[in-house]
């Protein structure tokens, strides 16, 4: 039975091995944007609502059993996900890593909804939190 929950503006469904984040935009400009395993940029006022969607998601129980079944393998590693990076021509933050969409294609591409495996999401998190942290220091 997939764990239903919503933080601002995202739907966070989790079961099993993954989490499905649905934003309220649709697929409109500035709903997230995917290039299917290779990463998702996070428009740049939506970011601190992102990392607090990742937060509770990594409360779930479903994420701790996820993150058991994968012991001693790289489940959590930051390394996974790139450092993430500010695009002002479009006012988004990118990061690369294994996300991945419904709606393969080329490129970055607008979607309602997007999918990483639950044991990624601590490297994710990782990531997201440190951009924060040195966005507001003025790094």
């Amino acid at each position: 039975m997939p764990t239903l929950t919503t933080v601002a503006d995202w739907t966070i469904t989790a079961a099993e091995e993954t989490a499905r984040f649905t934003h309220a935009a649709g697929a409109e400009y500035w709903a997230p944007r995917v290039w299917n395993g290779h990463g998702l940029g996070i428009a740049a006022t939506d970011v601190a609502a992102f990392d607090r969607a990742l937060s509770e998601t990594m409360k779930l129980p479903v994420y701790w059993r996820a993150r058991t079944r994968h012991a001693g393998s790289r489940a959590g590693d930051p390394g996974v996900w790139a450092e993430p990076r500010y695009e002002p021509d479009d006012d988004f933050v990118f990061v690369s890593g294994p996300c991945r969409s419904a709606e393969p294609a080329p490129g970055y591409r607008p979607v309602s909804a997007f999918d990483i495996d639950l044991v990624h999401l601590r490297g994710l998190r990782i990531r997201i939190a440190a951009y924060r942290s040195a966005s507001r220091a003025g790094a």
